[in-house]
């Protein structure tokens, strides 16, 4: 395992507690936008190239700083021009960089993302912006945003954050009220941060993407919200999610396995949601739009626990009304 390396110190300032922590991967999006996608082998002209700021645990932590919360990043980037433009990044969106660690041992994590507008109208390209371009779904090619997608992910410098960078950030998590993390950094990683947190009496919330067949028992015990979508919910239980009523049976069987609270998310036609004291599986539809960014499909995580004294049905009402906005 590589040294953690520092954090970014030079942009930190002493701030109070942040009511949010998460843990998890920041990735540079490169974005180049053609009118079809290459074939194997061929070279084409792009029309756009754009360059954003990704991955599950930074937009997560982005999101929740835009709604108000008190935020605080605990991560891994390169140090190089990438980590150190990602940290101003987050900065600017007033969030705490004091455990936000720079590493000479591996680059900025990256996606180098080329999406095709072949077949879509002038007005679905004109609602192309860089922190939607994100779609990190398991199951084969997949539509995101507009046209067709081809993605490459180098995960570099965050799959340097270990379970030692996780426990000299345990000051910050463990006077957090919410702890967000997800599987874009190592599982070792992600378990440090739950068991830090859960031992505080801090409230956790996992996101299992990419989702791990053989998932370890205790991200279920330490996850007060477990939250997923239907395929991470199909590679998790090795049950077909086609559905409200198969989101159901899945969420059955999380609960099972020691969560509180189970949460599978459905795109368009809402969630599927079941805790400890509603032990029966509720589907929450949403208002029937297009779907057009998958961003909000893991946004969803830190926004229910933003409303966190709301009775738990009226917090996913509230998010199924403000995602289709």
């Amino acid at each position: 395992m590589a040294a953690s390396g520092k954090p970014g110190r030079q942009w930190q300032e002493k701030v109070a507690a942040a009511a949010v922590v998460v843990v998890g991967s920041c990735m540079t999006d490169l974005v180049s936008l053609t009118s079809r996608l290459p074939k194997t082998g061929e070279t084409i002209h792009g029309h756009k190239f754009f360059i954003g700021f990704g991955g599950k645990g930074a937009n997560q932590c982005v999101q929740a700083a835009r709604l108000g919360a008190k935020t605080s990043m605990v991560c891994k980037v390169g140090k190089d021009s990438f980590g150190n433009d990602y940290i101003e990044n987050l900065k600017q969106n007033d969030i705490s960089t004091e455990f936000t660690y720079q590493t000479k041992d591996a680059a900025t994590g990256t996606a180098s993302i080329i999406v095709s507008n072949e077949g879509v109208s002038n007005t679905e390209q004109q609602l192309t912006v860089a922190e939607r371009m994100r779609s990190l779904k398991e199951k084969g090619e997949e539509k995101f945003f507009i046209g067709q997608n081809i993605i490459v992910i180098v995960a570099g410098a965050n799959l340097l954050l270990n379970p030692e960078d996780l426990r000299e950030a345990a000051s910050a998590i463990s006077r957090a009220k919410v702890m967000i993390c997800q599987l874009e950094v190592t599982p070792a990683a992600s378990l440090e941060a739950l068991r830090i947190a859960h031992s505080s009496g801090v409230k956790t919330l996992f996101n299992p993407a990419p989702a791990i067949a053989d998932l370890d028992p205790q991200f279920y015990t330490l996850s007060d919200v477990f939250c997923c979508n239907e395929s991470e919910a199909e590679i998790l239980t090795s049950l077909e999610v086609s559905s409200p009523s198969d989101a159901g049976k899945a969420t059955l069987v999380l609960m099972e396995r020691g969560c509180q609270v189970v949460i599978i998310t459905l795109g368009a036609e809402g969630c599927v949601m079941l805790s400890q004291k509603e032990p029966v599986p509720k589907h929450i539809p949403t208002e029937n739009v297009k779907a057009v960014d998958t961003t909000v499909g893991f946004s969803i995580s830190e926004s229910f626990l933003s409303l966190e004294n709301h009775h738990l049905v009226t917090k996913i009402l509230h998010l199924n009304f403000w995602i289709t906005r």
